[in-house]
């Protein structure tokens, strides 16, 4: 069965299209990373002006004089540091960017003219004891992933279409019509899916950690994801949760669905004798419930929102609701994963069996 095994994942990865799919996706990653780390901006009248490189180095010098637990003092002491020394002329100053740590102040504080609007922490936050430091980094990282997942999921559809839809050819003959064959090559072709959106989704990951690691380092993992930049303030995870916990989240949930798109494209490639049908299908029933118009408030959501496309548009998920542990919503996606997985491999290997072979 190893034997199997191993000859199924090498059939898998050393297809062109896997090579090339993988490949893009390394690509795409690290284009998207380092166009946003490039893009970053900053600007401090003590710390100057930079972007890229210069832009962080200057958030984080920023930060580090607030990091801490978040108090009226130095609410009132970032309002007063960052006022604006030229005349707004109109615009809401709610969306004036001059660095990270200033725009997650005028965000929550700041009135149309900059002025402080005499919100306490408390008034805007409850009783949540808002950790503050550099997040801009770790955020940034956060929103990239959701596309990167996003294609890592189409990936993993386009490598796994062919694994049953692709049979019958050649060598795998003689393997099928042996008395085991059928159900032995079965299982091998399920264990090497799994394998597969496994490795691929952990390669994935470790290499968008690795990046956002060189470009902002570690600091902000134990920090709040609420006290941020304007750009995360509205449509984002309302939980006082810190960047790290989000990552976690994240990268989970980037398994569950791959796991769960496992399960359909397994069950999609064995009931299609084309490839192509096999994939059009999969990636059709992956994509489909995000043209469903169903708002993320209707209670409905709780149950649309744990299928696999929502697993990595996290934002939505992550949303939905904080238990009473303290766990998210969102955790809900490991049982719902392993339903996608536990049918679509059961059905799959029944169906392939009973397949005749040319």
């Amino acid at each position: 069965m190893k034997k199997l095994i191993y000859f199924e994942l090498r059939k898998i990865f050393s297809k062109r299209l896997s090579m090339v799919t993988l490949i893009g996706i390394l690509l795409f990653s690290a284009l998207l990373s380092f166009s946003t780390y490039q893009n970053k901006y900053a600007f401090d009248q003590n710390a100057g002006e930079g972007s890229g490189k210069a832009a962080v180095e200057i958030d984080k010098e920023i930060a580090a004089k607030y990091e801490g637990i978040l108090t009226d003092e130095k609410v009132r002491q970032m309002m007063s540091d960052f006022a604006p020394t030229s005349d707004l002329h109109g615009l809401n100053a709610a969306y004036i960017y001059q660095n990270a740590m200033q725009s997650a102040a005028f965000s929550r504080f700041s009135d149309l003219n900059a002025n402080w609007n005499g919100l306490s922490v408390s008034d805007v936050f409850g009783n949540e004891e808002i950790k503050i430091g550099y997040v801009d980094g770790w955020l940034s990282t956060s929103k990239n992933m959701v596309r990167v997942f996003i294609a890592l999921a189409l990936a993993v559809i386009i490598m796994l279409a062919p694994i049953f839809s692709g049979e019958y050819e050649g060598v795998d003959n003689i393997i099928l019509t042996s008395k085991y064959g059928k159900t032995k090559c079965a299982t091998a072709k399920v264990v090497a899916g799994i394998l597969t959106a496994i490795l691929t989704t952990a390669l994935i990951v470790a290499f968008n950690l690795f990046l956002a690691r060189a470009f902002y380092g570690t600091e902000g993992l134990n920090c709040s994801i609420l006290f941020a930049p304007s750009e995360y303030v509205e449509a984002f995870i309302p939980f006082n949760i810190t960047c790290g916990t989000l990552l976690k989240y994240q990268i989970l949930l980037a398994f569950t669905c791959t796991i769960s798109v496992t399960g359909i494209t397994l069950l999609m490639s064995a009931i299609s004798k084309n490839q192509i049908v096999a994939l059009v299908a999969a990636m059709a029933i992956f994509l489909f419930p995000v043209l469903l118009p169903i708002p993320e408030t209707n209670p409905l959501f709780r149950l649309v929102g744990l299928l696999p496309v929502y697993h990595v548009l996290a934002v939505s998920l992550l949303s939905v609701e904080q238990m009473s542990n303290g766990m998210l919503y969102a955790i809900w996606a490991i049982p719902t994963a392993l339903i996608f997985l536990g049918i679509g491999a059961g059905f799959s290997r029944h169906i392939f069996a009973k397949h005749q072979v040319s």
